[in-house]
């Protein structure tokens, strides 16, 4: 069996939620039979196709943006071709460009769309697109959604409840590079001592703006890990405030990164609207075992992070509430590790790589036999 995946950006020109889901789906796949193909556009000069852990990557090339939107001349040809080798098509919403190439190649094959989050920042973009965007829904075979919180609180899928199956995100903790001990020795030398963590690309929905007006009267370190949109915005508010606890260590290879999340004493992930779908840095910090504190917004953060059990969920947008939260924990050690146990074993529990994968190939083999 062969399945093509589209989306606007894949693994390694982009490392985001997305593009891990795609990734992680795609390594775990061979195991089930299945060859994997990723579509996905590029404005670097790169080869067209290369191979990565066995499965193949195809770029075509990015003409330009419109409301984050890549277009390209050349993607209708080259999903077209690669549509015709597949026995499935996984499309990964939102991306309005992709809806146009589903309609414009009228390729007749099975179709998945995973849909990973709503359109929540373009509205007045989004009264255009409603109508294209339901059609599009409406053609597809089956939609996937990430998380049970997501399906009941997402107004775009509440007409498509019929053909949603629930298939939480998965993480291969394998996968993940183990750090040496002299790369935790060095991190451990920079931050002696406990500290927080966040992990991620820095952008509006990521509330990192609330997380240092949080930061104010509290003197816990806190690692900011990644880049992003607002990065500059974010540490001009960082100098404002006088913040001598925040330390933006901008984008870090995965080893440095496992280290931290080794490290750290609990993960901090104060994403405050629901264009945070579900959360992979997050499910990565119960992955490792640590204590966490989200928002609750109504998606899949709340179903990886349960209030008072793996961590503590506080409303969105509440610097006090997240200052008292860090509160809580920093105070609580004891509690504060029982959390991260208790994270961990909702990780194996629900969240595996091996189980999302299987619950995508059972879907993939019932559309490929009807």
């Amino acid at each position: 069996m062969r399945v093509l995946h589209f989306y606007k950006t894949s693994f390694p020109d982009s490392v985001g939620g997305v593009e891990q889901v795609i990734r992680q789906i795609a390594l775990g796949s061979n195991k089930h039979g299945i060859h994997t193909d990723v579509l996905s556009l590029t404005s670097n000069h790169v080869p067209r196709t290369i191979e990565v852990d066995g499965y193949k990557i195809h770029r075509a090339r990015l003409d330009f943006q419109i409301a984050s939107t890549g277009f390209s001349a050349s993607a209708f040809w080259r999903f077209s071709q690669l549509a015709k080798e597949a026995d499935v098509i996984n499309y990964h919403f939102p991306w309005p460009f992709m809806d146009l190439v589903h309609f414009a190649t009228r390729i007749n094959k099975p179709t998945v769309v995973t849909y990973h989050s709503d359109i929540v920042k373009q509205k007045n973009l989004l009264k255009l697109y409603k109508p294209l965007q339901n059609k599009f829904l409406s053609s597809v075979d089956r939609i996937i959604a990430s998380s049970p919180n997501y399906l009941v609180t997402s107004d775009a899928l509440e007409k498509f409840a019929y053909k949603v199956s629930v298939i939480p995100i998965g993480l291969d903790k394998s996968s993940y590079r183990s750090p040496t001990q002299d790369n935790l020795n060095y991190w451990k030398a920079l931050f002696s001592g406990r500290f927080f963590l966040f992990v991620g690309v820095l952008r509006y929905y990521k509330g990192l703006h609330i997380l240092l007006e949080a930061a104010k009267e509290i003197d816990y370190p806190i690692l900011i890990v990644g880049a992003g949109p607002i990065e500059a915005e974010l540490k001009t508010q960082a100098v404002e405030l006088g913040l001598t606890n925040i330390f933006f260590l901008g984008l870090l290879p995965d080893e440095d990164k496992v280290a931290l999340l080794t490290l750290c004493y609990g993960v901090l992930f104060p994403s405050h609207l629901r264009s945070e779908a579900f959360g992979i840095s997050l499910l990565e910090g119960a992955m490792f075992g640590k204590p966490m504190i989200s928002s609750e917004i109504g998606t899949g953060t709340t179903f990886i992070n349960i209030a008072d059990e793996t961590g503590l969920v506080i409303p969105p947008s509440d610097p006090i509430a997240l200052r008292q939260a860090m509160t809580y924990l920093w105070e609580h050690p004891e509690r504060a590790a029982e959390m991260g146990r208790k994270a961990e074993a909702r990780y194996w529990k629900y969240f595996t790589a091996e189980d999302m994968v299987s619950a995508y190939a059972k879907i993939y083999r019932e559309l490929a036999q009807k």
